[in-house]
């Protein structure tokens, strides 16, 4: 039986909290996918009004999807296409309050109205994506990009 964990502290302290889940999470599991499930799977419980989490994973010159947690995803992604794209070609997390206004977006689900995409960078290179989305808009802030490229920094350097 899955228990919902209460996070009762700041956002940033709930945040630290998380971080430290997935620590210990991947603390000594060289696999990457089981990682990754486990990191989808961790983010879908702590983020509330969110619809989608997960990650693809760089191929070439695409993005190839991994493990999330959600209803089914587009499979592949060209760099500089979308919102998961345009993230991964310019190295830089990608903040979109309105999907509706960002130019080329993929919609995956017709529900989703904003959306975060943090890159995974290892020695300089886009290795994959995490890819949030939310039903609302304006759901996701500068607090949620800090923590949120904090989390993929410490799950890359398990990689």
């Amino acid at each position: 039986m899955f228990h919902h964990i209460h996070y009762t502290g700041t956002r940033e302290e709930n945040y630290e909290l998380v971080i430290k889940q997935l620590e210990a999470l991947i603390a000594g599991e060289p696999n990457v996918i089981a990682n990754l499930a486990n990191a989808a799977a961790l983010l879908q419980q702590f983020l509330d009004d969110i619809n989608w989490v997960g990650f693809y994973l760089t191929e070439g010159e695409e993005l190839v999807l991994g493990p999330f947690q959600g209803l089914p995803a587009c499979v592949r992604i060209p760099f500089g296409k979308g919102v998961c794209g345009t993230a991964a070609k310019n190295k830089r997390t990608a903040l979109v309050p309105d999907v509706h206004q960002f130019p080329g977006h993929i919609a995956c689900d017709a529900a989703s109205q904003s959306e975060i995409v943090v890159p995974m960078l290892k020695d300089g290179n886009v290795i994959g994506v995490l890819d949030i989305d939310s039903p609302s808009k304006n759901r996701f802030d500068e607090i949620d990009q800090q923590y949120l490229e904090k989390f993929v920094d410490v799950l890359v350097a398990s990689l």
